[in-house]
């Protein structure tokens, strides 16, 4: 009996249950429409939540079925899922010439450039005063 019960145990109980929690990466992104309306949303994987949107897998938002010509056009990494859905509210306030302006890259709101610096400072203050990074 107790062969059994050894068999059926991990080896190492350590291995199974003390490997660190997994973090995802969280993404704010854009989707165009063909009518060009330009949807804002979160997901850990925009390409996957894309496919969603799309009618491909299912899941998608309502407000993007039946669009066609759905196209992924910009995509922003946050820290955290937090982040993430505080920067997509912030999104949605701006006018869609702002949106256009993020997509063809030339400009950036203060909101997620000082996001960058953070991340920035951050990573340089890990660093030693004389390393090289």
């Amino acid at each position: 009996m107790s062969e059994l019960s050894q068999a059926t145990q991990p080896a190492d109980p350590k291995v199974a249950f003390d490997s660190p929690p997994t973090t995802s990466v969280w993404y704010v992104y854009l989707v165009r429409t063909s009518q060009g309306v330009l949807y804002t949303g979160i997901s850990t994987d925009p390409v996957r939540r894309l496919r969603q949107h799309r009618g491909e897998l299912k899941g998608g938002a309502k407000a993007l079925r039946g669009k066609e010509a759905l196209e992924l056009v910009w995509q922003h990494q946050a820290t955290n899922r937090s982040v993430a859905s505080q920067w997509e509210f912030k999104l949605k306030q701006l006018p869609k010439k702002a949106k256009e302006q993020l997509v063809a890259m030339s400009w950036l709101p203060d909101f997620l450039s000082a996001a960058n610096r953070d991340s920035d400072s951050q990573s340089a203050s890990k660093r030693g005063p004389n390393d090289k990074s």
